[in-house]
């Protein structure tokens, strides 16, 4: 459950790739993990908890 203020987006949200970085490995690893479970790709995708993946889309 997100800790944050404001709630960090959850996954069904079209900017859930906006939630915050709790574990920070994109320098050494290539990914970090966000508040919602999100694991974002240094490659621009990223991989939902329940398996989904994507390529990241800004919205404009």
């Amino acid at each position: 459950m997100c800790t944050h203020s404001p709630t960090c987006p959850d996954l069904a949200s079209a900017d859930c790739c906006t939630a915050q970085v709790v574990a920070d490995h994109n320098g050494d690893q290539g990914w970090c993990r966000l508040c919602n479970g999100v694991i974002l790709f240094d490659d621009g995708h990223y991989l939902t908890p329940d398996g989904h993946d994507a390529p990241i889309t800004l919205a404009s």
